[in-house]
């Protein structure tokens, strides 16, 4: 097996475990409030990360390869990661108690269309098309969301905030990695500081009870251990064997996968025009992705080009 194949595998594990886990996060409300599973699943899903690092540690010196920075960098960025992720985190388990996996799934992958959107309003020229995906989403998101009366259900509403949450949370990850922080300490740190402001959110909106927590055990479980570690770290590892597009074109699969595995486990059925909605969501997604592919491709032969002409 290649390196570009073993890593598209590892990824689309990643998509495959974040998809399920929107299932496992919406069954674990039938236990407890949204606030406590976060609380929970956070802080196991730093616990998880722990063994990773001493691992990648013990081979390469630090817990990333490319860690270039002080460690106060990563410490810094770890704790705005962690207060920024607590925030986008509950309001997405907050959604999904209101909302469908599935539906969730595919909200929550806007992320993807915003994070250009917000860059061309603050630094970064973008082309018209990254325009047009933003409006076949936005048309996507309607079908999906808007229902007969013109209303939007309040549980879609609070999961599309959350997914703007998580486009700043990939964009001051993005700010802190440029200036070589590493990586997995500092989604450690995000975790263990998410879960902190997260509990204190627990005590004082919700009355946690170790029975009930004890009866989520297996969605949190799932959630903290697969989501947050295995497929945290199948990212990290499957990122290093492919290029950065076929990487977020195969994570993105992760809205199909909640939508799949919603219906299967949950039997959570979409009328016609939300499954409209889901594919009108996904084409934007996929296009944006293909758009990138295509200026990398055009760098790549560029650099090509110049490196053949300078010999």
């Amino acid at each position: 097996m290649n390196k570009k194949l073993k890593g598209n595998l590892m990824l689309l594990i990643t998509a495959l475990i974040w998809g399920t886990a929107f299932v496992a996060q919406s069954k674990g409300m039938d236990y407890i409030g949204p606030f406590t599973y976060s609380a929970v699943r956070t802080f196991l899903g730093g616990i998880v990360l722990i063994p990773v690092i001493v691992f990648l540690r013990k081979f390469n010196g630090t817990a990333s390869s490319e860690s270039k920075a002080p460690m106060s960098v990563t410490i810094r960025g770890g704790i705005i990661c962690g207060i920024i992720l607590c925030i986008a985190s509950s309001l997405q388990q907050v959604g999904i108690s209101m909302t469908t996996a599935g539906k969730a799934g595919f909200i929550s992958a806007i992320y993807i269309i915003a994070v250009p959107l917000i860059e061309f309003f603050l630094y970064k020229k973008k082309s018209v098309f990254v325009w047009i995906c933003a409006l076949i989403a936005f048309a996507g998101l309607y079908l999906l969301c808007v229902n007969e009366n013109l209303r939007i259900n309040r549980g879609d509403m609070i999961v599309l905030y959350s997914a703007f949450g998580f486009t700043v949370h990939i964009m001051v990850i993005d700010r802190f990695n440029s200036k070589g922080a590493d990586g997995l300490i500092m989604s450690c740190i995000q975790f263990f500081t998410a879960s902190i402001f997260m509990a204190i959110a627990m005590f004082t909106f919700e009355t946690p009870a170790l029975a009930d927590i004890f009866d989520a055990r297996y969605t949190i479980l799932y959630a903290g251990i697969m989501s947050s570690g295995v497929a945290f770290t199948l990212q990290i590892l499957g990122q290093r064997y492919t290029d950065p597009t076929s990487a977020s074109l195969l994570m993105s699969l992760e809205s199909v996968f909640a939508a799949l595995s919603g219906w299967l486990i949950l039997n959570e059925i979409m009328s016609l025009k939300e499954f409209s909605g889901c594919i009108l969501v996904f084409a934007a997604v996929i296009l944006s992705q293909l758009q990138d592919m295509r200026k990398n491709k055009k760098k790549t032969n560029k650099g090509e080009f110049y490196e053949k002409t300078s010999e």
